[in-house]
This record gives structure tokens, sequence and C-alpha cells, in this order.
């Protein structure tokens, strides 16, 4: 088995003002999900996208730990545009930050896998 969740699909379903963002993971065999429904307009897209993918982490995870997005940013750094995400674990809080390369994946998959660049060190120890 794969020590790290695998990031499977990105979904955006446009419905006017409004946007459901679902991220599928892969781990264990399985299938995980996470939604989040937001504005639909472009800087907002990639927030959405972190806190679905915070919510499929979780529901691997069951009841055995909680995450926090309290931010994610992309920024230019040299010629690169960078995705960047902050995420608290866990009960005792502790911060972590994750990047990733936007490039041709896009803000919505950069800020995906910068929150999962923020976690995978840590998610072999707590699942």
């Amino acid at each position: 088995m794969n020590s790290r969740p695998a990031i499977v699909a990105i979904e955006e379903d446009a419905d006017g003002d409004d946007v459901r963002v679902t991220i599928t993971l892969d781990w264990g065999d399985r299938r995980h999900y996470g939604t989040a429904i937001g504005r639909a307009d472009p800087p907002h897209r990639p927030r959405l996208a972190a806190e679905a993918a915070l919510q499929a982490v979780e529901s691997i995870g069951g009841d055995h730990f909680h995450t926090e997005l309290m931010a994610v940013a992309t920024a230019d750094l040299g010629e690169a545009r960078v995705a960047l995400a902050q995420v608290r674990l866990g009960d005792d809080g502790e911060v972590l930050v994750g990047t990733a390369l936007e490039a041709d994946a896009g803000p919505s998959l950069a800020a995906v896998r910068a929150v999962m660049a923020a976690l995978n060190r840590r998610l072999g120890r707590l699942l």
C-alpha cells in the first residue's frame, strides 16, 4: 500500500455564482472524497480545492485527527508561480506548510498539491 494518498481527480461544477469542488484521493485501495462549495469566481477556487482536499484526507483518517486550513495563496517566486498552504493539524495545533509549483497544473490543482505536501510526511504516522 502506498504510504501517501494519491490525487485522483479534481472536479469543479459551476452553478450560477457558486461552484462545487470535489477532490478524489486514493489510499488503501479505496477512494476518498472531499467537497467544498463557495463562490465561483477564480480567486476563490484554490481555497475551495484546498478545503475539499482536507475533507478527503480527514475521511481517510476517520476520527484519528482533524485539520484546519489556515491559509492558501499563490505567489511569484523568481520565474515560477507557487501555491502555498498553511494547515493546522490535530488537537496539539501543529502548523504545517506545503508548497507546489503551479506551472501547467493550474491554481486549484497546485493548491491541492500544496495541502498534500504539508501533510504527507505526517500522514504515515497518523493513519
